[in-house]
């Protein structure tokens, strides 16, 4: 392994990164600028300079399949001997086995189930759900909340207890109680014991520092307060620490991470050395307009590396269904002898979503699979709900009903609950959840609604709309007959190494990428999901959409619906705020303007589109000119027509330009900006027609 050949094709930033002596070192490294070939280069190079032994490293990560896939690359590079690499619990619970087993200790138990443990300690509570009462619990581990603080910051964080604030203090002591009856360890203890023994013994945490004495952090904007403080307890007072993240993609403040522990990094330290990786080397420049675009233009645009590429698009669709149908024609239209199917995905906010892309890409015969293989009707409540409608002899119809009623019912109460007078669009919570446990919102505050709940009725209703085409599809409808329906339909799914279609949620799909990506249902209520409120909780949902976004290579295809039916209820919809931006970000690359000038267009761009759901400035003082004027009419009367935003139509700057040229043909109007193959197709006429009659 010779030091040279590991620094050989670097950029100056990574080359910095990779050789900067001393420490602490902070690298914000921007999606796609290679984190993780740094932090390699940096473990390998150090060694073979001399200045590292292997056995010495701590690199520390989020998952097993990270920590495996960072030593492979080690030994790739020629690393002799092997580093210590692996998840903070998993090194944590090493070291306690060690010590343990020096003590002459014997081991606690693990506790495997928490729930049925939290179950015994709650008792029959109604309206308390257990596995918002296990989140929750986790929650105030991961943040270091202590029971007697927990209510106000519960209030701090803008989450509402699953039960009375008081009450979830006190089953917090007996839980931890319990389980020390018991002798019984949860993960979060592995974390709590593993600082409690350095702190408490001089002499063992100078061991455990010495051996681990060169320390690597992998993700840190995920790291929370609980996991800090055991680096902070292995790291002692070395600043042999190497730190890598991008606040751009801290998306997990909902489950306890602290996305500050990494940006305040520096200000706690002043004698941290801060490196920005700002290249990117994954998407075409067209894909990074958009991924600037998502944040707001709040956050250091990436450089771009690759060619250009296509322009985005933004398709609306009437419903739901369309929707799903219109993303499987376009992912097999995209297919070509050369490409692989698993070279496409598409990434949705929710669970909930997945199933009906799924079944449409099933339709036309494209090969999918869920990453991970979470689907909804993998979800708790979905499987006990079968266990109750397969059985022999039941009446479906009927069964069928009882289920719908109750996901009204629950609606409707959340309806109430949810009602704000300063927020109109409250009932939006009843229509998104997080796709894993999410921050718990049960009470009866104005405006809060238990999101666990909303996620479990979501995908209660993506079973009922199975049920109901099953119903539809057979005319003697059994339970076996239903769970032999579905088991055909899971049947269907793909080997998890064969060539498919990757279907994922937006959390799911970070750290991975493919050459074409397809953002569906970018709605009000899934984007921002609805019940991001306050100031942080809209800017982790800006970032969780470029993180999506940022997933492209090549090729990125956005849509919404302007009807969704939850349940068997259809409601309409509007797009979500996001889109915005987006869409003025689209234009300004179908007018021909460089990828790199959009950021500095960025307000003058998104002034030219009217808000969502309200009117545009223009509408609401209207320019004197008639022809404007009959353009405007004209385009309100289509938008009703299609029950869609004005602007989905034509925006304001387009009518504009077509009210100042006038044009007289098709081939003029498609000069227009703003006017492609598809709306000269759909509208070119019209326009011609009005424009002449105007004259």
């Amino acid at each position: 392994m010779d030091a040279d050949d590991l620094i050989a094709g670097l950029n100056d930033r990574q080359l910095e990164a990779v050789t900067t002596s001393g420490g602490p070192i902070v690298v914000l490294a921007g999606a796609g600028s290679g984190k993780t070939r740094v932090l390699t280069r940096r473990i390998a190079y150090r060694v073979a300079d001399g200045q590292t032994e292997p056995a010495r490293v701590l690199a520390l990560t989020f998952t097993r399949k990270a920590a495996g896939e960072l030593r492979s690359r080690l030994r790739l590079s020629g690393l002799r001997g092997d580093v210590v690499a692996g998840t903070f619990h998993g090194v944590a619970l090493n070291q306690l086995r060690q010590r343990w087993a020096e003590r002459n200790v014997a081991p606690p138990a693990m506790l495997d189930r928490k729930a049925r443990f939290v179950a015994q300690l709650l008792g029959r509570q109604k309206g308390v759900e257990l596995l918002d009462v296990v989140g929750e619990i986790e929650w105030a581990r991961a943040r270091l909340v202590a029971p007697e603080h927990y209510a106000g910051a519960a209030e701090l964080a803008g989450r509402t207890p699953p039960m009375p604030a008081e009450q979830f203090a006190e089953l917090m002591v007996r839980f931890q109680q319990e389980k020390r009856r018991r002798r019984v360890v949860d993960f979060d203890d592995l974390l709590a014991l593993a600082i409690r023994d350095l702190h408490e013994d001089p002499d063992y945490a100078a061991a455990v520092r010495w051996r681990h004495r060169h320390l690597y952090v992998d993700e840190f904007q995920d790291v929370n307060p609980l996991q800090f403080e055991l680096l902070r307890a292995w790291r002692g007072d070395s600043d042999d620490v190497f730190i890598v993240g991008d606040p751009n993609q801290a998306i997990y403040g909902w489950n306890g991470a602290d996305p500050n522990l990494l940006v305040n990094f520096s200000k706690r330290e002043p004698n941290a050395k801060v490196i920005r990786l700002v290249d990117n080397y994954r998407s075409t420049p067209q894909v990074l307009t958009l991924a600037t675009a998502a944040l707001e233009g709040k956050a250091g645009q990436l450089i771009p590396h690759q060619p250009d590429g296509l322009v985005p698009t933004l398709r609306t669709y009437s419903n739901d269904v369309s929707e799903a149908a219109g993303i499987a024609q376009q992912i097999k239209e995209a297919k070509h002898a050369d490409t692989l199917w698993g070279h496409q995905a598409v990434l949705v906010r929710t669970n909930a979503q997945l199933v009906l892309v799924e079944q449409a890409l099933n339709d036309v015969g494209v090969p999918a699979k869920v990453r991970g293989g979470r689907g909804p009707l993998s979800s708790p409540e979905v499987r006990a709900e079968l266990r109750a409608l397969g059985r022999q002899g039941i009446d479906l119809r009927r069964a069928l009903l009882e289920l719908d009623q109750s996901i009204a019912a629950d609606s409707e109460r959340d309806e109430v609950r949810a009602k704000d007078p300063e927020n109109d669009d409250s009932i939006e919570e009843l229509e998104a959840a997080d796709q894993r446990p999410a921050p718990s919102r049960r009470g009866g505050k104005p405006g809060t609604v238990n999101v666990n709940e909303v996620e479990r009725r979501q995908n209660l209703g993506a079973l009922s709309r199975l049920v109901h085409e099953y119903l539809a599809m057979d005319s003697h409808p059994t339970g076996p007959g239903l769970l032999a329906w579905i088991a055909t339909l899971q049947a269907s799914e793909v080997d998890t190494d064969a060539d498919a279609v990757e279907l994922a949620t937006f959390h799911g799909a970070k750290g991975l990428e493919w050459s074409v990506v397809h953002v569906a249902g970018l709605e009000k209520g899934y984007m921002p999901i609805s019940y991001a409120k306050t100031g942080a909780q809209l800017a982790e949902e800006r970032r969780l959409l470029y993180v999506a976004i940022t997933r492209a290579r090549k090729e990125l295809h956005l849509s919404w619906a302007a009807e969704r039916t939850f349940g068997v209820n259809a409601r309409k919809r509007q797009p979500s705020v996001q889109l915005d931006g987006l869409q003025s970000a689209i234009e300004h690359l179908r007018r021909g303007y460089k990828p790199v000038d959009w950021k500095a267009q960025v307000g003058k761009s998104r002034a030219a589109l009217p808000k969502v759901g309200r009117a545009s400035s223009a509408e609401q003082n209207p320019v004197d000119d008639p022809v404007f004027d009959a353009m405007r009419a004209w385009r309100l009367n289509k938008a009703r027509a299609a029950d869609v935003p004005a602007y989905v139509i034509l925006n304001d700057k387009t009518l504009r330009a077509i009210a100042k040229r006038q044009p007289t043909t098709k081939a003029q109007l498609a000069g227009m900006p703003g006017i492609g193959p598809a709306k000269l197709e759909r509208f070119g006429t019209e326009i011609l027609d009005l424009l002449k009659q105007s004259q």
